[in-house]
């Protein structure tokens, strides 16, 4: 049975949902924009029952943890040490480390700040990654004067305004427009930089919500954005290019412990980044293999929960 707790960890306090023996090794759970540990409800009683002590936090910035007032408070070093701290709880002196969207980000830089802490690492939706240079500098070298999310979230101030006046509608815009069933839909084209907004350039959601999200489920994630703001998980984004600065010089084969990926074959950030897989095939020591999932677009682990669920435990029995 899930349970939740607040942990008092690396300086913040982060609300945490965990199921499993308390003494059972550890996969901790980082979720991504816009998202929560609520993300993880099909993974967590999953895991428990191969096995695992399933941890997984709202992160910083998110729902009731703390969200620290600073951007530099959303830096790379942070993030990694929140989720460490989590790992020095439970005694063990490694653990699995799975991240989804952004918290891919978080769980591939763990990998290659704290080796030694990671048992194995699997990266959902976002690849793993070596910046060729400062990662704003090459989005705005590729998008020009194009509307580019990424950028329009570097500015404090707008994107949180935007999507604080009413939390509900835009989650119901991010969990729609980036699912299978919003991509279908979504006409691309190009909008000016200037004067345009991220829901602007997002498909308009039905009134009837896709089988795999409950009106109980946007309830939830409305209400804990309500409460948190979107400030600190924007300032994720804010930090890119002085994450890189701390990495750059980490090799990929730092990485060397045993790594997966699940995708969704719907999700956008596979068509930005067609090559991914075969990159980290490449590059990552002990790369395990991937899973891209039929039906699923960004929001995995929710979308197609039983199929996320089969490849994640495929990984984990050939640890």
């Amino acid at each position: 049975m899930a349970r939740q707790r607040t942990a008092h960890v690396n300086g913040v306090d982060l609300v945490v949902t965990e199921d499993g023996d308390p003494s059972a090794p550890p996969v901790i759970l980082a979720h991504g924009f816009p998202e929560c540990a609520h993300s993880w409800r099909h993974q967590l009683p999953a895991l428990a029952a191969a096995g695992w002590r399933a941890i997984a936090p709202d992160q910083r910035g998110y729902g009731h943890s703390s969200a620290p007032g600073d951007v530099a408070a959303y830096g790379i070093e942070h993030l990694t040490d929140d989720l460490v701290a989590l790992l020095d709880e439970t005694g063990h002196d490694q653990g699995v480390f799975v991240g989804h969207d952004w918290g891919a980000l978080v769980v591939w830089e763990l990998a290659r700040l704290h080796p030694e802490r990671v048992r194995a690492v699997v990266g959902v939706s976002v690849p793993f990654v070596e910046w060729p240079m400062r990662p704003t500098e090459l989005m705005r070298s590729v998008y020009g004067d194009r509307f580019f999310y990424i950028l329009y979230f570097q500015e404090v101030g707008p994107a949180e305004r935007e999507f604080d006046a009413d939390p509900r509608r835009s989650m119901k815009a991010f969990l729609w427009g980036a699912s299978s069933q919003g991509m279908a839909v979504a006409e691309p084209r190009d909008h000016p930089m200037a004067g345009t907004r991220m829901l602007d350039v997002m498909p308009v959601p039905p009134d009837e919500l896709p089988a795999w999200l409950t009106e109980a489920d946007l309830d939830h994630y409305a209400s804990e954005f309500a409460h948190s703001g979107f400030f600190g998980p924007v300032s994720y984004y804010r930090n890119l290019d002085a994450n890189w600065e701390r990495v750059r010089a980490i090799p990929a084969s730092a990485v060397s412990m045993p790594s997966f990926f699940i995708g969704g074959a719907d999700d956008p950030v596979l068509v930005m980044d067609p090559g991914g897989i075969e990159r980290m095939r490449e590059v990552l020591p002990d790369f395990r293999g991937a899973v891209v999932l039929p039906g699923s677009g960004h929001w995995t682990q929710q979308e197609t929960p039983a199929a996320f669920n089969e490849a994640l435990l495929g990984f984990l029995a050939t640890l």
